[in-house]
């Protein structure tokens, strides 16, 4: 009790800083306004009998989480989902589920904000997807009598050192748990080294490979494909960082040179970074469109910056190849998934800091469906050889997409874990 409760004061401390980033008006963000009670626990009750409670933090969380909540609703069509998060944009994008979920903003980690959170809202359980694991989060909803699933679990060695460093907190953490549902064995060995009991940790996969196509995408794609131009060779550097898309558009500079005609979509990751990397482009001298400008002629534009949230899909089912960023940057951000250009079968280039996705990125590099590139010279040739070989390309992106099929699998394991919750 000594121990959450330091915790609790310096949180205290900290959380002014934490409401000052949430609160932030940025450009391309969406502002939360007066729902900003919800992050002291203050919401509407949710319509219908004891919801289940699922938390995926941000954007990444709640796409990731979207196929297993379509799964949860067609076995259990009366089944209530209380969907929080902790950002705006992860808001934003649980918002285009419609009915399918009821959002709320994630209390802060404050013992009487969950209590009042859980005392409006009455879930039966509390999912949690990954690893965000907060203290009092979990020990308020085991008093108030609830199962704490953890799904899609991963822990990377850099993490489990981390914990491990303040075991006594984590501590805190590993009897709270219920549930551990791993992506893989070396996640579930680390979880059990940090103290989480063998019986509470399966490996049920990665639900991330059970990847939903979105209806209509393929023709959706094409008729992208067609406005940027059909016969021109076209990339994508997706989910780039600052300090990525400098090095990104050097390779394209130098891309060009073998490909005139070649064009780069450039996703940010990060949409307050839009209008900065936008004016980046202008300055290093490329042409330019943007995405919400869809009336601008792309003939003779070079770069195309994909200035919107939740059009992912749709970007790389237009390209032909993609660099997924967070990945040349040391090892400030660890990579970011491969997956989603896996699953629509096109060849995938990463950095090589990719600790984030350890377990995939090796998977997809032994099948041949990946290839690891550390500057912006071994990029080029990288993008301008895949460009010139149309069968390499085919080859590639048929592996990316076999190792996605593999590995299937995991929404069918997990919602036979949650069943006991559930029924």
């Amino acid at each position: 009790m000594m121990l959450r409760f330091l915790y609790t004061c310096l949180l205290a401390v900290a959380a002014p800083m934490l409401l000052v980033s949430l609160y932030k008006k940025r450009p391309g963000v969406p502002p939360i306004g007066q729902r900003w009670k919800e992050h002291f626990g203050v919401s509407p009750q949710v319509q219908g009998q004891r919801p289940l409670w699922i938390h995926a933090v941000s954007v990444g969380e709640t796409l990731a989480v979207t196929p297993l909540i379509k799964a949860l609703k067609a076995q259990y069509p009366d089944l209530p989902i209380l969907l929080t998060t902790t950002t705006a944009t992860g808001a934003e994008q649980a918002a285009r589920l419609g009915s399918l979920v009821e959002h709320r903003y994630m209390p802060l980690d404050f013992p009487w904000a969950l209590r009042r959170f859980i005392r409006i809202q009455q879930p039966r359980a509390l999912c949690i997807m990954e690893t965000e694991l907060w203290p009092n989060t979990l020990a308020e909803t085991k008093h108030a009598g609830l199962p704490v699933t953890v799904f899609n679990a991963r822990l990377s060695e850099r993490s489990c050192q981390r914990y491990a460093r303040v075991q006594p907190l984590f501590n805190l953490l590993a009897h709270k748990l219920d549930q551990v549902l791993c992506q893989h064995q070396d996640d579930a060995e680390r979880f059990i080294r940090l103290g989480v009991s063998p019986e509470a940790v399966q490996i049920t996969g990665s639900i991330k490979f059970d990847l939903a196509l979105p209806e209509g995408l393929e023709q959706a794609s094409e008729i992208l494909r067609d406005e940027l131009g059909s016969q021109r060779p076209v990339w994508i550097a997706a989910s780039t960082h600052q300090g990525e898309d400098e090095q990104v558009l050097e390779a394209h500079r130098q891309i060009l040179r073998r490909h005139p005609d070649a064009l780069l979509i450039l996703v940010p990751r990060h949409p307050e970074r839009f209008d900065p990397v936008y004016a980046l482009i202008d300055q290093q001298g490329f042409t330019a469109a943007r995405r919400t400008q869809s009336n601008e002629p792309l003939a003779g534009k070079q770069v195309y910056l994909a200035d919107t949230m939740g059009e992912m899909m749709l970007l790389l089912g237009a390209c032909d190849l993609a660099f997924v960023g967070g990945s040349l940057l040391g090892n400030k951000v660890g990579g970011h998934n491969l997956l989603e250009p896996a699953a629509l079968a096109k060849p995938v280039l990463s950095g090589p800091s990719y600790y984030n996705f350890t377990d995939i990125t090796t998977q997809l590099l032994n099948a041949g469906g990946a290839e690891i590139v550390g500057n912006s010279e071994e990029l080029a040739r990288a993008v301008s050889r895949l460009m010139a070989d149309k069968a390499e390309q085919a080859k590639t992106g048929q592996a990316a997409l076999d190792v996605v099929k593999t590995n299937q699998g995991a929404i069918a394991r997990t919602l036979h874990a949650l069943s006991a919750s559930l029924n």
